[in-house]
């Protein structure tokens, strides 16, 4: 039997568009189920991702609750700082918070990308990392100034500061700045293993003895069934957007890059190439197929360097699909 203690850690979505009624239900029941972190994501349109956070901690008592992820360009840093800080303070050692960029479309639509994202990037993340421990604020840079900011209530330890990230160069700066990162879905053990090498490249090849090693949060689409060809056919679906540019990062390290590329090509459409992919493609790029199958997808990842796997649950019913992800957990 795979207990708790064996395996690495285990995380659920909080889906962006799941009912408002449904919202605590899930909450409660992601921390019954056994899951270790529950994340909330941040997307325009959706739902904020401090208040989501804020609201899911009141309504559990022990589960981890990760913030994936607040753009940089979205909030001043003093303030951010301060909520953070107040989540960490009402309740310690329960948040993880990740950082990122935003998606490029919205953050314009927004008004709020910078024409140097990674240079805001290094300077919020430093800002917060100064603010959260107690000194003061740095001073003078291009996009952050915070000078002189302190804050009179701080948590006894500040929260992790994780880099929501695909990139190689900001991949590298969350191994300089950061306590590791945040790696969107889907996350294959070839993906894991080369953003790493971007991270630990960021964080300088020696690294001070006792350094703790980087905290590697990865997503991944989830279906589990004891009917492995529904799980793969419910997953399945929700890769169809694989084939957009932005995921080249993410296919690039795959061993059937090529032929997934070739693939891609012949589609009409996003769902006409969802359709066309092998059953084996989609049990590697999703956590899809049996208990037995989803456990072994979760240890590839953790054996490849993943903290955390955390799946993002597919289909209608969200609360009786959390009960059979829950079955990725243990034997």
């Amino acid at each position: 039997m795979v207990t708790r203690e064996d395996r690495g850690l285990v995380g659920v979505m909080l889906p962006r568009d799941l009912p408002v009624g449904s919202v605590a239900a899930f909450a409660r029941r992601a921390e019954e189920l056994g899951f270790d972190e529950l994340w909330v994501v941040e997307d325009l349109g959706f739902r904020g991702g401090i208040a989501q956070a804020a609201t899911v901690l009141a309504l559990t008592s022990h589960i981890t609750v990760g913030i994936g992820i607040l753009p940089a360009g979205a909030r001043n840093a003093a303030f951010a700082a301060m909520e953070l800080a107040t989540l960490e303070q009402l309740h310690p050692g329960r948040v993880v918070v990740g950082i990122g960029h935003g998606m490029p479309g919205w953050m314009r639509q927004a008004g709020a990308w910078p024409s140097s994202p990674l240079t805001l990037l290094r300077e919020y993340t430093r800002a917060l990392t100064e603010l959260l421990s107690g000194r003061p604020g740095p001073a003078g840079g291009r996009y952050v100034d915070v000078g002189g900011i302190v804050l009179d209530e701080l948590p006894s330890a500040p929260p992790p500061l994780l880099l929501g990230v695909r990139g190689p160069r900001s991949l590298a700066l969350a191994g300089e700045v950061a306590d590791g990162v945040v790696l969107a879905e889907p996350a294959h053990p070839s993906y894991v293993a080369e953003a790493l090498r971007s991270v630990t490249a960021g964080s300088g090849a020696l690294a001070p003895a006792g350094t703790a090693a980087p905290r590697v949060v990865a997503y991944d689409v989830a279906s589990v069934s004891s009917d492995r060809e529904a799980a793969l056919a419910a997953a399945r679906p929700a890769l169809a957007w694989l084939g957009e540019p932005d995921w080249a990062p993410h296919i690039a390290p795959l061993p059937f890059a090529a032929e997934f590329t070739a693939l891609r090509e012949t589609a009409s459409d996003p769902e006409h190439f969802a359709t066309l992919l092998p059953d084996e493609w989609v049990a590697s790029l999703a956590i899809a197929g049996t208990p037995a199958d989803a456990r072994s997808a979760i240890a590839a990842r953790h054996a490849a360097g993943t903290t955390t796997v955390v799946l993002t649950p597919v289909g209608s019913d969200r609360l009786r699909v959390l009960d059979s992800l829950a079955g990725a957990l243990t034997a």
